[in-house]
């Protein structure tokens, strides 16, 4: 067993980070004691890492602890990287302080960008994800993981992109997934395990040949590859204009009578590059919980 505490390059708001990992019912966490147990998958090792912290939002301190004392650089090297401790967020915050969100920034400081905590998790996520209801959506990423996936000290992995991509498509209709929801979760995982779609390789590329890339794949639309962009790689300037919560949130921030097209949304996200991505989480913010 080891214990390491690390501190962020500005203010974080790790509060929000619990919150948003609370709405996955696989997390496991406590708000109040201020922890997060993360699955860390190094190869073929299963590793839980503790994260609790130990500041506050103006000045963070945090305490990383797991078992593997082989592996303890490893393990923080990937805790480092999910949480993005090393971004400056006072800086993403002084430039929405000269935009129109600046109210909404005030309101919200240190908001971070919340990742999954793996590439391939990510993909899987959005997938199931999209066209749905947050509570429905939930219900069948749940229900795939506890159904392929494995637990370890009580907390969830999700199954491996070669387990997946052995899955009858009719076993995950009987968990309520659409045919071709069914489809598009088994038939990327064969991509991935054929070794045609390498998320690690695509994780390294711009933005712009992420989406070429992963438009190609079926079932994957520019809503999924923006979320994946953000929730799994951690990019910056992101703002999925489609995504009905941003919508809801600008209708509100902006108090206008109904949600903004597309082309609005635009007009409106002048000056919001190049961290776009921080505006979407402060706007999915202000109307959550």
């Amino acid at each position: 067993m080891w214990s390491e505490e690390v501190t962020a390059n500005s203010f974080y708001d790790f509060d929000y980070t619990l919150l948003r990992f609370s709405l996955d019912p696989l997390s496991k966490l406590d708000r109040e004691e201020r922890w997060v147990d993360v699955p860390v998958q190094l190869g073929e090792e299963k590793h839980v890492v503790r994260v609790q912290a130990l500041g506050k939002t103006s000045e963070p301190l945090f305490q990383i602890s797991s078992e593997s004392v082989e592996q303890k650089d490893n393990l923080l090297q990937h805790i480092k990287a999910l949480f993005q401790w090393d971004r400056d967020l006072e800086k993403v915050h002084e430039h929405f302080l000269d935009t129109n969100l600046d109210q909404l920034f005030n309101a919200h400081p240190g908001t971070p960008i919340v990742k999954d905590f793996h590439l391939y998790d990510c993909l899987m996520k959005v997938i199931i994800h999209q066209q749905l209801n947050m509570k429905f959506a939930y219900t069948l990423s749940t229900r795939f993981v506890q159904n392929y996936g494995e637990k370890k000290d009580g907390v969830w992995f999700y199954p491996s992109p070669k387990t997946v991509a052995q899955i009858p498509y009719e076993e995950l209709r009987e968990l309520q997934f659409s045919q071709r929801k069914a489809e598009y979760v088994i038939d990327t995982s064969r991509l991935i395990v054929d070794g045609e779609l390498d998320l690690h390789e695509l994780a390294q590329q711009p933005d712009e040949d992420v989406m070429k890339r992963l438009k190609k794949v079926r079932g994957v639309g520019p809503w999924t590859v923006e979320n994946w962009l953000m929730f799994g790689v951690g990019r910056e300037n992101l703002l999925p204009k489609a995504d009905i919560g941003i919508q809801n949130a600008l209708k509100y921030y902006f108090q206008k009578e109904k949600k903004p097209s597309q082309e609005e949304i635009a007009e409106m996200s002048q000056g919001w590059e190049p961290y776009q991505s921080y505006a979407s989480l402060t706007l999915w913010r202000s109307i959550e919980g």
